[in-house]
């Protein structure tokens, strides 16, 4: 760890942010993966509900700085295709 007190917060203020990226991450990995479950199991209505879930929480990643924000709409555009297709 550095010397420079500036540089300590800095670490711990760093982890801080890494360990909420992460969490944010996995739940959206969660979400997507729910979605896919639902899609190949063709329910479409669960689909329909699962797709605005995860849509919210990709654009609360996108806000939080998370992820990049055409990261997020390639995800959502996917997900829309894959239930477009379902029907």
């Amino acid at each position: 760890m550095a010397n420079i007190k500036q540089q300590k917060k800095r670490v711990l203020t760093n982890e801080i942010a890494r360990q909420r990226n992460q969490a944010i991450r996995a739940r959206l990995r969660t979400e997507a993966n729910k979605f896919n479950s639902l899609v190949d199991a063709g329910d479409k209505e669960g689909a329909e509900a699962q797709l605005r879930t995860a849509s919210r929480l990709f654009d609360k990643a996108v806000t939080k700085g998370t992820i990049h924000r055409n990261n997020a709409a390639n995800k959502k555009s996917s997900m829309a295709q894959r239930l477009n297709k379902l029907s």
